[in-house]
């Protein structure tokens, strides 16, 4: 022992100096021990900056990384809570709930999304990937700003049925309110953006951050692009030759998308979806639909945006032999005399479906960095 304290004569208290030596002792025991709550890391100073990188043969991205640079905290706390159900009225529904990463995002094998109470939805789960090149968002492209994505499910009515306001104070509450494995997300909130406030800019930059970083590119398409010639089979490569020839003027560039609206000759449904007509208003627009990127589309059955078709076979039976005319029909669907649609022969649709599965990122739905951290407020 490096020193020996005596009770005080007249009180039998410790002397100050040991007061004080007692006092920095139990500082530096807080300040060095672990804090181990899910979603909360020792901070360093302030956020990690993390640089985001474009896969060399994709084009320039539409989002602006400038305004809303990814962090370490900031990925991490949008991953959290991209997961969490906190953000429906039921405290079940996450975004993870429709976007599942085994089925690259999407809500494989369901043709329309259930949300709150089980209730569907009109319309297929859309594919999360590869977000910072889209110009607009859903299938009738009604948002521009990914920022902003983040409200339309929280607040739709058969999605989560929650409005912003609450989450926040959800969000604000989970230190003393979770059940089970708290998140502390005012500390996570701190460490992402250096003080412990939760704003609705906030929560939409931090969920941003997560989905920006969600980019496929790891295929086997991607390494053959990238000068591996053996990545792909002949049957592949002449697939690949007639899709460009048959299929690339929509689902055009290394997206396999140009991210047009387009009415591809679907029956209308039941549900009285009009599409981007919508939005617009515009009858020319009229059962007009996002043209979706390919990417991991032999991981995203089913297909369309009311998942009406179950196999990529089926979609392109469809473009051969069942377009349905209107007056807003896609041009590139229009033929000779009475014939509409694509021509293809059954041995060209087999190499197109095996071309298209060579866009499937195996890489991509199995990153840990991008799954479920498995921690739920469950209130």
């Amino acid at each position: 022992m490096l020193f020996t304290f005596k009770p005080g004569r007249a009180t039998g208290q410790v002397p100050f100096v040991c007061a004080v030596l007692a006092g920095m002792f139990l500082l530096v025991t807080i300040a060095c021990k672990k804090d181990d709550r899910p979603g909360v890391k020792p901070g360093n100073g302030g956020p990690t900056p993390i640089q985001w990188k474009k896969p060399a043969h994709f084009p320039d991205p539409v989002y602006d990384i400038s305004r809303n640079p990814l962090t370490r905290e900031g990925v991490e706390l949008g991953r959290f809570l991209f997961y969490d159900g906190i953000l429906s009225r039921t405290n079940q529904i996450g975004c993870g709930t429709c976007h599942q990463q085994e089925a690259a995002f999407t809500h494989h094998g369901h043709e329309l999304s259930h949300g709150v109470d089980d209730l569907l939805g009109t319309r297929n789960s859309p594919s999360i990937q590869n977000l910072a090149w889209n110009p607009s968002f859903f299938w009738d492209g009604g948002v521009h700003d990914l920022d902003l994505v983040p409200f339309n499910p929280i607040e739709n009515p058969v999605e989560m049925d929650e409005t912003v306001k609450n989450v926040i104070a959800k969000l604000q509450n989970t230190p003393l309110s979770a059940a089970k494995m708290p998140v502390n997300y005012p500390l996570m909130f701190e460490r992402a953006f250096g003080d412990e406030q939760i704003t609705s800019e906030r929560m939409m930059k931090a969920l941003s951050q997560f989905m920006l970083s969600l980019v496929s590119a790891g295929s086997r398409y991607d390494y053959f692009r990238q000068g591996d010639r053996s990545a792909l089979s002949v049957k592949e490569q002449r697939g690949m030759a007639v899709f460009r020839a048959k299929c690339g003027s929509c689902h055009a560039g290394e997206l396999f998308t140009d991210y047009s609206f387009r009415n591809n000759g679907l029956v209308p449904s039941g549900a009285g979806d009009e599409g981007r007509f919508g939005i617009t208003a515009n009858p020319a627009d009229r059962y007009k639909f996002k043209v979706p990127s390919l990417r991991n589309v032999g991981l995203t059955a089913p297909y369309m945006h009311d998942g009406r078709y179950h196999s990529l076979q089926e979609v392109l039976d469809h473009y051969t032999d069942s377009i349905h005319p209107s007056a807003t029909l896609d041009i590139q669907l229009i033929g000779p005399g009475e014939k509409r649609g694509i021509s293809l022969t059954s041995a060209e649709k087999q190499s197109i479906i095996s071309f298209l599965r060579s866009l499937s990122d195996e890489q991509f739905i199995r990153e840990k960095q991008f799954s479920d951290p498995g921690v739920g407020t469950n209130f």
